[in-house]
């Protein structure tokens, strides 16, 4: 019998709030109800942001709210060979290209697109899709762009991904709560993001295919996480699709708002888990805090 394996994944860009205990402890409870297992993965990609005293922080708050978890915890930050050989795989299937317009451009081609009375599409997130210029250049002229040193990221063309995806893409298992008693099954939409970055050219990496290769590579069988991921779920599916990877399950759980009802950041001082254990807080009453 394969034993079911569950993560927390969180970034060392910042301290630990309200919202990240909640994701933490959440997936301890899953997993030692399943009589599974807990890994800690910490997703430092971000080279610019993520710092060491911000993981020390990590490791400090888990450890004082009583998590407990799997050894080795897997950086992300360590492993750029191993994600670098995924996207060489991809460049040479042609299913991503470079990408060199400006956040200035873009916003210009969307100006002039709306001169002509076009609305442009936002993904999920409100954000406008990337223009599909790049898409089309010739290969010659990539590869002059490209020798000249041009800034570029690389892009999923969604669209030559979805048609070479196997037919069974179009789904994947949610759990209907955290009993795991039932699951229902979710039409995955990675179209409504557009050519989503799949690297950077400087980080062979991005978030969507980290996660996936990770995930994989650790036999995750549970991921449980915010529901601000959950569209995000329909692009990771489709990567899966593509590199031949087993899908985990997954639960997106309920968000731990501020007082003004928005999702928490690591903006919020005091929801941070610093700063509550500083004030005397107890682990039980953050558990309280978060309806635990």
């Amino acid at each position: 019998m394969t034993l079911l394996t569950f993560r927390f994944a969180p970034s060392p860009n910042g301290e630990l709030h309200l919202g990240h205990a909640y994701s933490a402890l959440l997936n301890q409870e899953m997993a030692a109800r399943a009589g599974g297992r807990l890994l800690l993965r910490i997703e430092d990609i971000d080279i610019a942001r993520c710092t060491p005293e911000f993981e020390a922080g990590i490791f400090r708050d888990l450890k004082w709210l009583g998590l407990g978890w799997e050894e080795l915890v897997r950086r992300q930050s360590e492993h750029f060979s191993e994600y670098k050989a995924v996207l060489d795989r991809l460049i040479a299937e042609e299913l991503v290209y470079p990408a060199f317009m400006s956040r200035g451009e873009i916003r210009a081609f969307i100006a002039e697109t709306g001169k002509r009375g076009r609305e442009w599409p936002l993904d999920p997130d409100g954000v406008p899709l990337y223009p599909p210029l790049d898409r089309a250049l010739p290969m010659k002229e990539r590869k002059r762009r490209i020798a000249e040193n041009m800034p570029f990221a690389w892009r999923l063309d969604v669209d030559a991904a979805i048609a070479r995806a196997p037919a069974d893409l179009s789904s994947w298992v949610e759990f209907t709560d955290e009993t795991m008693t039932a699951t229902r099954t979710v039409e995955a939409r990675p179209q409504a993001w557009g050519d989503v970055i799949v690297a950077r050219r400087d980080i062979p990496t991005s978030y969507h295919l980290a996660v996936v290769v990770d995930d994989a590579l650790q036999g995750v069988s549970h991921v449980v996480r915010g529901q601000d991921l959950y569209s995000a779920t329909g692009v990771q599916r489709l990567l899966q699709q593509l590199l031949g990877l087993s899908p985990p399950r997954y639960f997106h759980h309920r968000l731990i708002l501020g007082p003004d009802g928005r999702k928490l950041s690591k903006s919020f001082k005091d929801t941070g888990l610093a700063a509550l254990r500083q004030a005397g807080v107890s682990p039980q009453e953050v558990r309280q805090l978060v309806g635990l």
